[in-house]
């Protein structure tokens, strides 16, 4: 029997249970992390290494967590696997091992039933090496066959700069992952993020990879909470004055959700890690305000409880601050184990308040990049027109990229092309990635700019070392 070093009362229990029931708070997933790097190797063998290393550790994941998530009565939606960046295992220019590799963590996923398997993915936010090279090159063919492979890569951060080369690669990947998957709306590319500072820690798709500092297996979770503040938010403004809505109580009353939403989520990652087995290390506890589109379930609609008429309006980079700084903080106070990317989210398709400001005309890509610069990821299930050019894709992405770098954060690009769609158009996907409604790029070139080559210079305040 697992005991718990937390102490709960009874209204606080029935207060989580109400946010279960209610207000849609669930582990959004349970990611089990592993090391590849005792079996690297650019032989013929490594692809079957990586099948059983991942079936062996992974036999039981989705029996456990379906096991605790019943007996303490939280949903776990999701249950992952994350390892080593496959550039570093296989680690030489044959492109074929990678696609070896590739359809083995496929077939592993399908063999333990998880929902994916994440790090099919390269570091060179300083350059390439071979490995990298082949494993590029083959992203399109093994995310387009594999659908239950996430793959990412780092191409900036703020100790290196910005590797302008594999910038513009990233436009040209996305652009053939969309054709590839073009029957399906360019799914392909819902699969692979573009980041700026990567950490190793992180439990959500599709950006998960097992980091090289990390201990040879860990269990990481996922929480996901926004129905959770967008109801205390609601409570609070029926509240009269001084207790009611202000800036000042909201953040105070996200940081109490937060704190024990967090608790929630560290008592069940440990349990999950320790039924997995000795060998299993709790990880961290990611409290990332991340968005379905059930009803309720939104980031945006926590941003119109806060006073905006729509998500996109002046004052929401704002308000996206208090909200993203609170959560933070309550995560923090809670566990000495919060990590991954905490805070909040803002994926466009997978929120149907986020769907509805952009076809309102509250929410332009220019405004949410600006949103970037405080959210915990970037431009995020952002569907943009079929026909956009590489070079275009590839600068929407440097601009991304540019905001980690100076302000020393994690950045990403998870950008959707859909093949014969225009600004207006939606596509839906369903499930939990929602509805993708087409945002207008700008039509003017940075062509000339992007085919320049080379890097982007660290800035200077990377030299704290």
């Amino acid at each position: 029997m697992v005991r718990s070093a937390f102490h709960t009362s009874p209204d606080e229990v029935q207060e989580t249970l109400r946010m279960i029931e209610v207000e849609h708070l669930d582990i959004r997933t349970t990611t089990l992390s592993l090391s590849l790097l005792d079996i690297a190797g650019a032989d013929a063998g490594v692809a079957d290494r990586v099948y059983q290393r991942i079936t062996e550790a992974g036999q039981n994941l989705v029996q456990v967590a379906d096991e605790v998530g019943s007996d303490l009565g939280v949903p776990i939606i999701n249950k992952r696997i994350a390892v080593t960046p496959i550039s570093l295992i296989v680690g030489q220019g044959n492109p074929q091992r990678f696609i070896e590799v590739a359809n083995a963590l496929q077939r592993a996923a399908e063999d333990i039933g998880v929902d994916y398997v994440a790090g099919f993915s390269a570091l060179v936010q300083k350059g390439f090496s071979a490995g990298d090279r082949a494993m590029i090159e083959v992203i399109p063919e093994a995310l387009g066959k594999n659908s239950r492979l996430c793959g990412s890569v780092n191409v900036a951060s703020t100790k290196s700069g910005i590797n302008m080369d594999a910038v513009g690669q990233m436009g040209r990947t996305i652009k053939d992952l969309a054709q590839v998957t073009a029957d399906e709306g360019g799914i392909g590319c819902a699969r692979f993020v573009v980041f700026a500072n990567a950490v190793e820690d992180n439990p959500f798709v599709a950006g998960a990879f097992h980091g090289v500092g990390e201990a040879q297996a860990c269990l990481n979770v996922g929480i996901s909470g926004p129905g959770v503040v967008c109801s205390a938010l609601e409570r609070l403004r029926e509240k009269p004055p001084p207790g009611g809505l202000n800036f000042g109580n909201m953040a105070e009353v996200i940081k109490r959700m937060a704190f024990k939403v967090t608790r929630a989520g560290e008592v069940i990652g440990r349990v999950v890690a320790a039924r997995l087995g000795e060998r299993v290390e709790f990880g961290v506890v990611d409290l990332s305000l991340a968005p379905t589109p059930a009803e309720g379930d939104s980031v945006a609609k926590i941003l119109q409880a806060m006073g905006l008429e729509r998500a996109g309006a002046h004052g929401s980079t704002a308000a996206l601050l208090l909200l993203t700084d609170a959560v933070k903080k309550g995560g923090i106070m809670a566990s000495s184990y919060v990590g991954g990317l905490s805070g909040a989210f803002i994926p466009v398709s997978e929120d149907a308040h986020m769907v509805e400001a952009v076809r309102v005309g509250a929410l332009s890509i220019e405004k949410l990049e600006a949103m970037t610069s405080i959210c915990s990821v970037g431009l995020d299930m952002v569907a943009i027109p079929g026909d956009t050019s590489a070079e275009t894709i590839a600068a929407i992405i440097a601009d991304e990229m540019a905001i980690g770098v100076m302000n020393g954060k994690t950045t990403a690009a998870r950008l959707i092309p859909i093949p014969g769609y225009g600004p207006g158009d939606v596509y839906s996907y369903g499930g939990l990635l929602g509805d993708a409604i087409v945002m207008p790029v700008n039509q003017f070139s940075a062509d000339n700019f992007m085919r320049m080559g080379g890097r982007i210079p660290a800035p200077l305040h990377s030299m704290r070392n």
